[in-house]
């Protein structure tokens, strides 16, 4: 009989830990970490072809097998985020317990093997105490089960079930884990933007409070005084539309300031929704400016900005992506020092996703402070991207240092 030398039927891609697939593309590598473990499945496999068993025999093997599969995919298979040991997930374990146990009393010891993924199974159904025990008590059926076969007790079957049950609690304990750092995370992000509501709103309660209240009193003031002494209502009317102007600029600045992203906050926020879907950031964390000839204004930075913001975004929702590189390099030209700004996926490409309006309406923000926006084809594979770069998608935006066109 062969026996598996590291049987762990048990964790998938670690992007796939702890939440729900984000589409439909993502379905079937989840199942597949699940579905390339039942190669161990090749003994009884082998023995319902080769073996020498009647025909009842053989009918029942296959109905077992099949049944044994079901179950513990519907166990395994199943989200791991869910609460253990409900009805139905102790039903399913205890169809799996069943047919482990039957399965090698009936047919012989090539079915054995089924203990490792009752192991598994009880890793993924049972509390993580109980799991634990029960992997501890299907090792020890793993002893005594063979002697009933007429085989030998075998390392190599108790190894890999004690492997392959506390590998799946350790799963999930890591996705546990996961789950609980993405819940902070959002909680986190949730009081920031609180926080954000909470100080905007008193900044306009301090530019506006004052000038209302002045406005006000102005306005009552004209009211009473419009028919008896026209030109002094006529001045408090001529100050009103002064202070209305000059809070109307103030609303201006203060919401421009809010709305005017700035490189180096884009940077760490690209790093995080990066890492956050699952691809290896290279984000730099500072902007690089030539001494002396060069300066960036908050427009064409903000530009930059937006820029960086939709590409990253882009790479996140669209690309597939394992790895993202984000440039930020002054340059010389003919016609003086620019910024120049690299987004680099090594994903599927152009044309993976639908173009919106996203690109033109970044061009001719860049077009506004003199800038330029190139996008394409990646460069083919290279050593800081890695070999499985095919195609990739490459986005340079370009804005010029200096005094303001």
């Amino acid at each position: 009989m062969r026996r598996p030398a590291a049987l762990l039927p048990t964790a998938g891609p670690s992007a796939l830990l702890g939440r729900l697939p984000r589409d439909r593309s993502e379905v079937p590598g989840r199942w597949l970490w699940v579905v390339i473990w039942l190669v161990f499945l090749a003994d009884p496999f082998s023995d319902l072809l080769t073996g020498d068993h009647t025909g009842w025999a053989l009918l029942g093997g296959w109905a077992g097998l099949l049944a044994f599969v079901g179950l513990y995919l519907a166990l395994v298979a199943r989200n791991t985020t869910k609460p253990p040991a409900t009805g139905r997930t102790l039903f399913l374990l205890a169809g799996v317990c069943v047919l482990a146990v039957l399965l090698p009393l009936t047919l012989g010891e090539s079915w054995l093997v089924l203990l490792v993924y009752l192991a598994v199974s009880c890793g993924a159904a049972l509390p993580l105490g109980q799991a634990r025990v029960a992997v501890l008590v299907t090792a020890a059926l793993g002893v005594v089960l063979p002697t009933a076969t007429g085989a030998r007790p075998d390392a190599g079957l108790v190894v890999p079930t004690l492997l392959g049950g506390f590998a799946m609690t350790g799963v999930r304990v890591l996705v546990r884990t996961t789950v609980e750092l993405r819940r902070a995370r959002a909680t986190v992000a949730q009081l920031a933007a609180n926080e954000e509501r909470l100080r905007l709103a008193r900044d306009l309660h301090d530019l506006l409070g004052h000038s209302l209240s002045l406005i006000t009193l102005k306005s009552e003031l004209a009211g009473r005084m419009i028919d008896v002494r026209p030109e002094a209502a006529a001045q408090q009317i001529r100050e009103i539309e002064q202070v209305s102007r000059q809070s109307l600029a103030d609303v201006r600045e203060a919401v421009s300031g809010y709305r005017r992203p700035t490189l180096r906050d884009e940077l760490a926020g690209a790093a995080v929704a990066l890492r956050a879907a699952g691809i290896t950031p290279e984000v730099p964390l500072d902007v690089p400016l030539p001494d002396g000839d060069g300066r960036l204004d908050g427009e064409r930075e903000a530009a930059l900005a937006w820029v960086l913001r939709e590409a990253v975004t882009n790479v996140v929702r669209h690309s597939g992506a394992g790895r993202c590189l984000v440039t930020l390099a002054a340059r010389h030209s003919l016609d003086g020092p620019y910024l120049e700004l690299r987004v680099e996926d090594d994903g599927r490409g152009p044309g993976t996703a639908p173009h919106g309006n996203g690109l033109t309406g970044l061009a001719e923000r860049l077009d506004q402070t003199g800038g330029t926006l190139e996008s394409g084809p990646a460069r083919p594979a290279g050593p800081r991207l890695g070999a499985r770069s095919a195609q990739g998608f490459l986005l340079t935006a370009r804005v010029p240092l200096g005094s303001t066109p």
